[in-house]
């Protein structure tokens, strides 16, 4: 009797970086999802730092793909004892969530000394 390969769950990366998270990144935006879509994930968030520069590239190809293209980006933060320092990655979950998150971007922005 032949054994039936088991089904893989659906595979979705909740964290990932493109050439627009300078000195961490390194593919395009549109390579990444590229991949994503050839190793059949289920969908692909683009997690840049503090930056939401490769969107718009990444969108056109996960469309062109037909890959569900979540949006998001993360935050080195940096905490006071007893917590160590932490990455805080945000997606977005609707249109209100993206625009939020595009506000937060701005201020955090606007308020840096560099």
């Amino acid at each position: 009797m032949a054994h039936a390969s088991p089904t893989l769950p659906e595979y979705v990366e909740l964290q990932c970086l493109s050439n627009f998270s300078f000195l961490r990144g390194a593919s395009h935006p549109e390579e990444l999802v590229e991949r994503a879509s050839q190793l059949g994930y289920a969908a692909l968030a683009l997690t840049d730092e503090c930056s939401m520069a490769g969107v718009v590239r990444a969108h056109v190809a996960a469309k062109a793909q037909g890959l569900k293209l979540l949006i998001g980006s993360q935050f080195e933060v940096e905490a006071d004892e007893p917590l160590a320092p932490f990455t805080l990655i945000v997606i977005a979950c609707n249109r209100t969530g993206y625009g939020d998150l595009c506000e937060f971007i701005t201020g955090l922005r606007r308020a840096s000394p560099i």
